[in-house]
């Protein structure tokens, strides 16, 4: 088995709503997004997946994020941005969009400060 890992960052604004504490409010923060890859198979060149191509994958998804306000995105409107949320929707888009059997999103990892996040496993 192989695991690749990428690093992104994206920054948004969000509220946690049902929420005690200040979190309730309005207020942002710079996430950093780390995405896990697996697969059992190497390619013909004896990689996984270019490291350009997947981050090109995830940019994409975390694209749909970056200096937004959350709550009035389509995934959110149901579910508060959490860490745990972000992490998960960042997971599933990026599968979909990978469409490559051969690979899976094993895990990603949503940083909300340098001391905080929340790991998604689909």
């Amino acid at each position: 088995m192989y695991e690749l890992k990428v690093i992104t960052n994206f920054s948004a604004a969000h509220q946690l709503k049902e929420f005690e504490g200040a979190c309730e409010e309005l207020h942002g923060h710079n996430w950093k997004i780390e995405v896990y890859v697996t697969s059992d198979t190497l390619n013909e060149a004896g990689v996984t997946i270019d490291f350009r191509t997947l981050k090109k994958h995830v940019k994409a998804v975390v694209g749909t994020l970056d200096h937004k306000f959350l709550n009035d995105l389509e995934p959110f409107r149901n579910q508060n941005p959490s860490s745990e949320n972000i992490a998960k929707y960042v997971a599933e888009q990026l599968a979909l969009s990978l469409q490559a059997p051969e690979i899976k999103v094993s895990r990603v990892t949503a940083w909300e400060s340098e001391d905080a996040c929340a790991t998604y496993y689909p």
